[in-house]
């Protein structure tokens, strides 16, 4: 069996470690092998650029300078860790990948630039499936602060407009490639969407012609 790679994307608040990680149950109740991991982060040393980069006191404003860490942690992540995982059969779930530099730093990088950076992070790795959990900005950013557990990170500071910025390019993002990215209403109950996320793994992904060969 081939590895299936499926990504969660979304803003702050949107509910992505929740219900990668209720798929993951699902997913291991039906016998299969998950890889559950995160970016930044997912092998030591993209995990201490992930300190960086969130650590407000540390990061960088500089669009480029973002990218090209977050290019440093994925590429390290892709050979150590997905790779692998799918190479042994595994169903890599992902919370977040490629999509958010797109999101969070484009606008701050010229398009053509950032496809660069995010090439040599990839390794020319694309999700088989992208879950984009979508609320609006006001909710996600109420939702993050109600975690609050005494620091904020470096995007979760950031002003409102730069948020509602982030979702408009996250749906630009799923409208140019509707057949990989699936745009789910995370305002919604936390069991329905958990639920429409399985159906659609099921119907996408597993109901496919030649899935898992």
């Amino acid at each position: 069996m081939r590895g299936i790679f499926i990504t969660f994307e979304g803003g702050e608040g949107a509910g992505k470690s929740t219900q990668i990680r209720r798929l993951a149950a699902v997913l291991e109740s039906y016998g299969l092998s998950v890889t559950l991991t995160r970016e930044p982060g997912g092998t030591p040393l993209a995990e201490a650029i992930r300190g960086l980069i969130l650590t407000h006191e540390a990061a960088s404003e500089d669009g480029l300078t973002q990218a090209l860490l977050f290019a440093a942690a994925r590429r390290d992540h892709v050979l150590r860790v997905i790779r692998p995982a799918l190479a042994a059969g595994h169903v890599v779930l992902c919370d977040r990948f490629a999509d958010s530099t797109r999101a969070y730093q484009g606008g701050k990088v010229p398009d053509a630039m950032l496809e660069q950076v995010i090439a040599l992070g990839t390794d020319g790795l694309e999700p088989d499936l992208t879950f984009l959990l979508d609320v609006n900005a006001e909710l996600g950013l109420e939702r993050a602060r109600s975690r609050f557990t005494g620091v904020e990170d470096t995007f979760e500071r950031s002003n409102l407009a730069f948020h509602r910025e982030v979702r408009r390019r996250f749906h630009a993002i799923a409208a140019t490639e509707p057949h990989r990215i699936l745009v789910i209403d995370a305002s919604q109950d936390e069991a329905y969407v958990a639920e429409s996320i399985r159906l659609a793994v099921r119907q996408r992904i597993f109901a496919a012609p030649g899935a898992g060969e």
